[in-house]
């Protein structure tokens, strides 16, 4: 711990399909039967909102039926013992390391469980559909939509993350595929050491200092356990 006092890990679908939820992009490119351009762009909300409501709207009920695994967990436990000096950035919309207890977690790609409304720009918690066209809580118009980052829009808090990539001594990749920007460089602001955690090798693995093969399930608590001890 003397040699790593400030810690970024980030975290992609690998580490929630543990849990139960299915990776949005599967073998073929699809998420879920669907072309990403039918239902993660601005152009394609604008073309077919019905669609794409109810294809969040889906993605949001299945939260429930899911439980953080012991990658969540072993997260917890790191928080535990480094506070402020860890930095959990998910690129993951569900809300699985809140669930675990995690509680320094930045969300580049925005939350399921989060409306966004475009005519006043007021964001509010959400649990229900939004197909239906619900008024915003803020200014009573129907204006609400997924607040979920779509392809050709900016990530959050990408200047908080960018401060905690330069500053950390350890950056951990954890069940990302390497092929989505700008996380995919995140490997690439880093000074110090790096590490990755995947079943299978990422796009980018080989920019990594070391890289281990497995479940985040497993993978995970054994390397909180490795740096912990």
């Amino acid at each position: 711990m003397r040699r790593h006092q400030k810690v970024v890990v980030l975290t992609g679908a690998g580490i929630s399909a543990e849990s139960g939820l299915t990776t949005f992009r599967d073998s073929g490119g699809l998420w879920e039967g669907h072309d990403p351009m039918q239902v993660a762009t601005p152009e394609a909300f604008a073309h077919d909102p019905d669609l794409v409501q109810r294809f969040y709207d889906a993605r949001r009920a299945a939260l429930p039926r899911v439980r953080p695994n012991a990658a969540h967990h072993a997260l917890v436990r790191l928080e535990e013992e480094l506070g402020d000096d860890l930095l959990v950035v998910t690129q993951n919309v569900d809300d699985l390391h809140e669930r675990a207890g995690s509680r320094r977690v930045h969300h580049i790609h925005g939350r399921l469980r989060s409306a966004w409304c475009t005519a006043c720009d007021s964001r509010h918690e959400w649990e229900g559909p939004l197909a239906h066209r619900p008024a915003c809580p803020g200014c009573g118009s129907s204006a609400l939509r997924p607040d979920v980052v779509w392809f050709g829009e900016i990530p959050h808090g990408m200047d908080l993350v960018e401060q905690a990539l330069w500053e950390c001594d350890l950056f951990v990749s954890i069940g990302t595929s390497g092929t989505v920007y700008p996380a995919a460089a995140f490997v690439h602001w880093v000074r110090r050491d790096t590490l990755e955690l995947n079943l299978e090798p990422s796009t980018g693995a080989g920019d990594f200092a070391e890289s281990r093969r497995g479940p985040a399930s497993r993978l995970v608590p054994a390397w909180v356990e490795e740096l912990l001890g």
